[in-house]
């Protein structure tokens, strides 16, 4: 009595992790995100599987649907993109399911902030400069926190990755310019990363709203912040103790310089 949610990864169907596509491909009923989950992927589930798609449905017609087809003892793949844990809205799904007395199992899935990072050759905590990522949103019609307005969280000046925001640039230009930001800060932003038609943009904070724009750039995009984005990093001599020959760690004795 269970269903297995699967983190499908940000759009490239070989992203999916190895456990992810074999529960897929074991699968009785394949239910995802029409929307979002690649095609290609779908295609990749079983061939005795029943294949529904989701994006028109609410939660109750959801969960009431994975409900019936476990209690006539099939297996149920619910295919979330990237990775469940991170603005999934599985929470909502798992708590009516599990009134139902039924379990459920998440398998994780590569992130599109990590796709993204990828796509744009970025390591995004680099010592001596920010250890630190701050996965958040632009306060739009769902409403922050009170703690986690962007500006305060943008004022720890470390890498900031903003899901769901695209089209509230300038409140975001703003809330990083009342944190102290200034206006050369690098910013990235990855349309639909690894997906076929994936677009890149590279600007500043200063530019940020004006390059989005230009570019057609409103929705399924994830921006980066921060001068770990710095297209130039690479010229510049950041170094971690990890593989510094003259530290010491569980593995290898460092050398005098």
């Amino acid at each position: 009595m269970k269903v297995t949610i699967i983190g499908a990864g940000p759009g490239d169907p070989d992203l999916i992790t190895v456990k992810g596509l074999k529960a897929m491909q074991e699968a009785d009923v394949v239910m995802y995100a029409d929307s979002l989950v690649s095609e290609e992927l779908i295609q990749r589930a079983g061939d005795h599987a029943e294949i529904i798609k989701t994006a028109g449905m609410h939660l109750e017609e959801m969960v009431e649907s994975m409900a019936s087809f476990v209690k006539e003892g099939k297996k149920v793949a619910r295919v979330h993109t990237g990775d469940p844990a991170v603005y999934g809205a599985t929470l909502e799904q798992i708590t009516l399911l599990k009134e139902r007395n039924i379990e459920v199992d998440i398998i994780p899935g590569v992130s599109s902030v990590f796709a993204s990072a990828a796509a744009v050759g970025a390591e995004l905590t680099v010592p001596d400069l920010t250890q630190t990522v701050i996965l958040t949103r632009a306060e739009g019609r769902t409403k922050m926190p009170e703690r986690e307005k962007l500006k305060d969280l943008a004022s720890h000046h470390c890498t900031v990755a903003l899901f769901l925001s695209a089209t509230l640039t300038k409140k975001i230009v703003n809330e990083f310019y009342a944190a102290g930001w200034s206006e050369d800060t690098p910013v990235a932003a990855v349309y639909k990363a690894t997906w076929p038609d994936q677009k890149i943009v590279r600007t500043t904070l200063e530019h940020l709203d004006e390059d989005l724009k230009n570019n057609g750039m409103r929705k399924q995009v994830m921006i980066l912040a921060g001068w770990a984005l710095d297209e130039n990093i690479h010229e510049k001599d950041f170094r971690s103790k990890l593989y510094d020959k003259t530290f010491t760690h569980g593995f290898r004795k460092g050398v005098p310089s």
